[in-house]
């Protein structure tokens, strides 16, 4: 049975819809970074999670092929996964969706390594035809966080952030988004087929002890 990442790691895939604090090891990711409306047909954000796909199925599908990835074992594409900001906002302004900055991702497995994605991009470009450059492979370490599941429209978000913040208040933390340190969703529906008031979102924030 293929390696699932939100059966196996629920402390990071599937919180409860209540405020936890959780420490985030490092990850790897393929990303790809842009602005602009998410909701836009035909934007930049759009285009992207084309483009992430596009890398990590070819990864996935690499055992059909000659090229070998030490380490690999089946498993299935993590979720879809983004980090939000806006230039000269505290937090995030949902009536302004035109002045995100984000870095799209999805979770590569640790036996991928930076020579094997690299393979991945050339591989995509000639197969698909298609231009992968703003591709990257992308280190984090988000650390200690603070997160939560929301469950309903992406604009209601706010609800729940609110619960986050006093949560954070309320057991001497501080919500700490920096330029380094994002707000970070990682969406678990699939919003083309999902009722909206259904669907399921982990909003992690870093935060501090006070």
């Amino acid at each position: 049975m293929a390696f699932d990442f939100k059966k196996e790691y629920k402390e990071f895939y599937l919180p409860k819809n209540r405020p936890e604090i959780i420490e985030v090891p490092s990850m790897n990711f393929i990303a790809v970074r842009g602005q602009g409306d998410p909701n836009e047909p035909d934007g930049e954000y759009k285009a992207s999670i084309g483009l992430l796909y596009g890398i990590a199925f070819t990864l996935k599908m690499s055992p059909k092929g000659d090229y070998k990835i030490d380490g690999y074992f089946d498993y299935k594409v993590p979720p879809l996964e983004g980090f939000w900001w806006m230039e000269g906002v505290k937090g995030i302004d949902y009536s302004r969706k035109d002045h995100f900055q984000w870095i799209s991702v999805i979770r590569l497995p640790d036996f991928v390594q930076r020579k094997d994605f690299d393979w991945a991009v050339m591989e995509a470009t000639q197969k698909k035809k298609t231009d992968y450059s703003k591709v990257e492979f992308f280190h984090y370490t988000e650390g200690l966080s603070l997160q939560c599941m929301h469950i309903g429209p992406y604009d209601d978000e706010p609800r729940t952030i609110q619960l986050m913040d006093d949560f954070a208040q309320e057991h001497g933390y501080q919500i700490d988004i920096t330029e380094e340190r994002y707000h970070h969703e990682i969406y678990l529906s699939d919003v083309r087929k999902c009722n909206p008031q259904n669907l399921k979102t982990v909003i992690r924030h870093p935060v501090k002890l006070i």
